[in-house]
């Protein structure tokens, strides 16, 4: 394959998986929509370093026990479903408190906080971990060896193409939801709809099926 249709291929699935609405891409939304733009891009960093994380399981062969092993993709997803679901609840009972601006809640809402719950979000998703080791590979060259650093660098290509992508979506996303945010009635709307989205995503991630296993 040619140096440039192979990078064209390369570069339009990456947009093209980035801009699909999955669950992270749904996740970052809901916590931009509830919290400003500055919450929705420690948001968009965690879950890519989230998935930087299974990047490099990916290189290092540890993707396989998640799509091999029954139980050891169940474990991960149920925890993670646990964790989606318990933010889910917290948002519905939050009042309408969630969608306060940053400066009315003091440290409640920190950049870091969001950082990490991000982070977590995509970690404690097995499914992004079988995506990488089955997507990356196919794009790998044997004639250049190093399939495991081919492997990293094409993963980190996807994540800044998912940085760029998420951070416009989340960019337009607080511009057009500041209103809101300011208006209490539709504050305690807001955080009932954040709360079912991220229930919603962990009963998916609960369900979700390891069809490699």
């Amino acid at each position: 394959m040619e140096s440039s249709s192979y990078w064209l291929l390369f570069l339009s699935a990456a947009v093209a998986i980035n801009i699909s609405p999955g669950p992270d891409l749904i996740y970052i939304l809901s916590k931009t929509i509830a919290q400003g733009r500055k919450i929705g891009i420690a948001s968009s960093l965690g879950v890519c370093s989230g998935a930087l994380v299974h990047v490099f399981a990916a290189a290092l062969g540890l993707s396989a026990i998640l799509a091999t092993s029954a139980i050891a993709f169940s474990v991960v997803k149920y925890v993670g479903a646990a964790y989606l679901i318990y933010l889910g609840i917290k948002a519905l009972r939050s009042k309408g408190a969630t969608f306060d601006m940053p400066e009315k809640k003091g440290l409640n809402i920190t950049a870091w906080k969001a950082f990490r719950q991000g982070a977590l979000v995509d970690i404690l998703n097995p499914k992004v971990a079988v995506f990488f080791m089955a997507f990356l590979p196919q794009f790998v060259r044997p004639e250049l060896g190093h399939n495991s650093v081919q492997i990293i660098v094409l993963g980190v290509i996807v994540i800044l193409v998912a940085i760029v992508v998420e951070s416009f979506i989340v960019l337009t996303a607080a511009q057009t939801t500041n209103f809101f945010r300011k208006n209490p009635h539709f504050s305690v709307w807001l955080d009932r709809i954040l709360g079912s989205v991220l229930i919603g995503l962990g009963i998916r991630l609960a369900l979700t099926e390891n069809h490699t296993a």
